[in-house]
């Protein structure tokens, strides 16, 4: 597709410039664009995976953290039963840690809900 063209300087017939047509050109600059595009998805891609990577690692550290808090509050609440059962037996105490903790948990519900609130769209309008 590329034609040879005479040179600009007069007298000098036998040398000739290789020059690309149009279609040549703007086919070349749609591959090298699309050579840029896949470097760049290229690019993040890899720049996402170190940053799951890292996030997951954290995750698991979180999610272990949460892990020994549980037991620590179980074993919290286990101490507190233990603790009111020489007061007023074991049935008693541990009905009343469990309306207690219970009691916790709705008003946490409650709060929680609250703050969800403004976050929905007001579908009235």
């Amino acid at each position: 597709m590329a034609r040879l063209m005479p040179s600009p300087v007069e007298g000098s017939a036998a040398r000739r410039i290789d020059v690309a047509t149009l279609p040549d050109l703007v086919g070349r600059l749609v591959d090298d664009a699309r050579g840029v595009v896949s470097a760049e998805v290229e690019l993040y891609k890899a720049k996402a995976g170190e940053r799951v990577s890292a996030y997951r690692s954290a995750a698991v550290f979180f999610v272990a953290a949460g892990v020994l808090a549980l037991a620590a509050l179980v074993a919290l609440l286990v101490g507190l039963i233990l603790t009111l059962s020489t007061l007023i037996g074991p049935g008693y105490s541990t009905a009343i840690v469990v309306v207690a903790v219970l009691v916790i948990a709705a008003a946490l519900a409650v709060v929680g809900k609250s703050k969800l609130r403004p976050a929905l769209p007001d579908l009235s309008a």
